[in-house]
């Protein structure tokens, strides 16, 4: 087990609520202190990884235990972390990602595609974005998707840093999405 400074109940959260608690957690922290998050979303484990790198702090790793994730991030430096969060800059409403050319990329959970996603959206969900990158044409416009736009934010920099130029963060997300659903996955 890992030692932490603070912990943080997170349980029964889904995105994205456990890191909008967590950053609120973090601002109380000293730099060098560890936060210990227990979450039982699946996709905490790529979003507090992500986000963590986003923002500048050290994500430590994650252990699971009945269900529950229990996530270690070292707070570093809030001048670099203040420096490095941001907001990726191209984005779309659903409706009109829907009408353009290119491919939808939802980087949700494996689950939450299942349950229903937009038809042909292709799924990578964003804890394997960055061994599977080489999936997607860097030619091709991607319009990436999330339950509610936090995530596809996080993996649409971070396929901006990797040389895709044409991608864009669909806002406001699945939880906006009124269109026909498909629940088959090939």
């Amino acid at each position: 087990m890992i030692k932490s400074d603070v912990q943080l109940d997170a349980k029964g959260l889904a995105c994205p609520m456990p890191i909008v608690k967590t950053k609120k957690a973090m601002g109380n922290l000293e730099e060098g202190q560890v936060l210990e998050i227990q979450a039982t979303d699946k996709g905490s484990v790529a979003d507090l990884a992500a986000w963590s790198k986003t923002v500048g702090h050290q994500y430590i790793g994650t252990n699971e235990e009945n269900g529950v994730f229990y996530h270690y991030i070292r707070k570093c430096n809030p001048d670099v972390s203040k420096a490095a969060e941001k907001s990726y800059e191209k984005t779309i409403s659903n409706e009109a990602a829907i009408k353009e050319d290119g491919i939808i990329l939802d980087v949700r959970e494996a689950a939450e595609y299942a349950f229903g996603h937009i038809p042909g959206a292709t799924s990578i969900p964003m804890g394997e974005l960055s061994e599977r990158m080489n999936e997607l044409d860097k030619e091709q416009t991607i319009y990436v998707i999330c339950r509610t736009g936090t995530r596809s934010d996080l993996a649409a920099q971070q396929l901006s840093e990797a040389g895709f130029t044409k991608v864009y963060n669909v806002l406001p997300g699945m939880t906006g999405y009124e269109g026909e659903l498909q629940k088959e996955v090939e």
